[in-house]
């Protein structure tokens, strides 16, 4: 299963990539059609990883970070670049959901750490 999830996430990349290069070239129309496979396979690839805390948190941050980042081409495609405050938004709940991962593991080496002295 692992090289079938592997495939999509590099799949994934390919499809990101294509989206920002749509950006940098301002191809409107193909960069906004070009968020709905970006996004929905970040989600799938979510949904595979549920059970692992940490690929979940990941996944999750990325599906966020995709969010803000169309958000963000969307804002300078079409709403004279006044969508950065809407993107900041997904980037903090990105940054957020990694914060609920990494903070209570670094508690629990910390307690460990301290227990073991």
């Amino acid at each position: 299963m692992n090289k079938h999830i592997r495939k999509f996430e590099n799949f994934h990349i390919l499809l990101w990539l294509l989206k920002d290069i749509c950006w940098v070239t301002t191809s409107k129309s193909l960069g906004v059609f070009m968020i709905l496979p970006t996004l929905a396979l970040a989600i799938y690839i979510t949904i595979i990883h549920k059970r692992d805390k940490s690929e979940l948190a990941h996944n999750l941050a990325v599906c966020f970070w995709i969010c803000a980042n169309s958000t963000w081409m969307i804002g300078e495609f079409f709403f004279d670049d006044s969508l950065r405050s809407e993107a900041i938004i997904f980037f903090l709940a990105g940054l957020f959901t990694m914060m609920l991962y990494y903070v209570p593991l670094l508690y629990r080496k910390t307690l460990q750490l301290k227990k073991s002295r």
